[in-house]
């Protein structure tokens, strides 16, 4: 019921227009394919540095409020993925600095390209080690920044409201 469904064509949908066919799915999807969400908001996100880390998810959150204005649940449930993404990638880099989670072995066979995968196609590879300060470093301390704006987003109540009418409404 609340699966993402990947068989849309992306580059012609426009999700503001048609949002009856936007599908929340799970954590994250469709971040880097919705449009135009994914255009207004991906120029803002960046976590190389914490400074950083504060300008774009206090661009987005903003993004997010303004969504909300406007009763867009799909702009805000979008700039919630964003600012979630934030904390995953950045939680990424500060376990590994690589940005490489599994060793770079023997890829899966049946795997298929981001974003329709489901994860890498090293994931049955062993896990890298994890850095020494990877809860200290400067990509753990900008994660923290893009998860408290990403709980104040899910946990607010005009969101959740809104999330319950969508669905309510297209499902």
């Amino acid at each position: 019921m609340n699966k993402f469904n990947y068989n849309l064509d992306f580059k012609k949908t426009d999700f503001r227009k048609n949002p009856e066919l936007y599908r929340i799915g799970v954590g994250e999807q469709g971040v880097l394919l919705v449009e135009p969400y994914k255009s207004e908001i991906l120029p803002l996100w960046r976590f190389k540095t914490v400074e950083v880390a504060k300008e774009s998810s206090k661009a987005i959150y903003k993004l997010f409020e303004e969504y909300l204005k406007e009763k867009d649940f799909v702009g805000a449930d979008m700039a919630r993925k964003y600012l979630q993404m934030g904390f995953t990638r950045a939680r990424r880099y500060a376990n590994h600095a690589s940005g490489q989670k599994y060793a770079q072995e023997t890829p899966r066979e049946e795997a298929v390209e981001y974003p329709y995968s489901s994860g890498s196609k090293f994931k049955d590879n062993p896990i890298l080690p994890q850095e020494k300060d990877a809860l200290t470093n400067e990509k753990a301390q900008a994660a923290q920044v893009f998860k408290e704006l990403w709980f104040k987003a899910k946990d607010n109540a005009e969101y959740k409201a809104l999330k319950k009418w969508f669905r309510e409404r297209y499902y």
